[in-house]
């Protein structure tokens, strides 16, 4: 076993079963396994309806989804019962596919918020000016961005931009990234993959759910994982991710279909 396969994951869920809220209930995902340890970038990709939003949202403690069965494990600690805010204390991040916009608060209170909200303390605001210049700096993002109102006005790509923003600041343990690269054209696609490059560190583990492969291109994932009907059914290195680019998901879901086994654990590093 290797030394990275030894360290505990950051992320551990472990036969995860979720179904929407409210009559009538309706289970999406339907037992999936999943390690993320610290360095390390998952994707999961998966055709439209497979339940990938679903389980973001449920390892982020949406209370829009109930947990049927199974544990979400943060940094070994169960916090399947914890609320959002909770897991977003212990170092949890998500990114939104369709982020809300915000008029009359500004990027800069967001972030001095919701840095206070992650650290149990307000940082000065010489301390706070200094961080978010420095992640300004990182991603490459003008000092002007940051006084505009959340997300207020914004196009695609600068939405997706300033979810990667508050990701550079609140500097999680653990990042989910939903569909990040929906709705983006090539060159906003390839500014945010940017920025997720950057950020990228062996003190953080990434989760990238994406439908395309196309930000695969830019932000090269240690493992890929396919989700069908809510369960993982082929996990592999970014081969498989250009294996479905080129042939689609066609030959997986005929696979299945004519009884394959699937992939029974998702765990990285093994």
């Amino acid at each position: 076993m290797s030394e990275r396969a030894a360290e505990s994951p950051i992320l551990d869920v472990r036969g995860l079963k979720v179904s929407i809220a409210g009559p009538p209930e309706l289970q999406i995902v339907r037992g999936v396994d999943l390690a993320v340890r610290a360095g390390e970038v998952h994707a999961l990709m998966g055709p439209n309806g497979s339940g990938k939003s679903t389980l973001a949202s449920a390892i982020a403690g949406s209370p829009a989804y109930l947990v049927d069965e199974g544990q979400v494990l943060l940094h070994g600690e169960d916090v399947t019962a914890l609320a959002a805010d909770e897991r977003a204390r212990r170092g949890l991040f998500l990114s939104f596919q369709y982020p809300t916009a915000i008029p009359g608060v500004t990027m800069v209170n967001l972030l001095r918020a919701s840095l206070k909200a992650r650290r149990g303390t307000e940082p000065s605001a010489r301390e706070f000016l200094a961080e978010l210049r420095e992640t300004l700096a990182t991603l490459k993002m003008d000092e002007s961005f940051a006084r505009r109102y959340v997300n207020d006005g914004f196009s695609g790509g600068e939405k997706k931009r300033a979810e990667i923003l508050q990701l550079g600041m609140l500097k999680p343990t653990l990042a989910i990234l939903d569909e990040t690269d929906s709705g983006l054209d090539v060159d906003a696609l390839r500014t945010v993959a940017e920025g997720v490059n950057a950020l990228r560190s062996p003190e953080i583990g990434i989760l990238i759910i994406t439908h395309y492969e196309r930000i695969l291109n830019y932000v090269t994932p240690d493992f890929v994982h396919v989700l069908v009907d809510g369960r993982i059914v082929r996990s592999g290195d970014v081969s498989l991710a250009k294996r479905i680019e080129a042939e689609g998901y066609d030959p997986i879901l005929r696979a299945i279909g004519e009884g394959a086994t699937p992939v029974a654990a998702a765990t990285g590093g093994e």
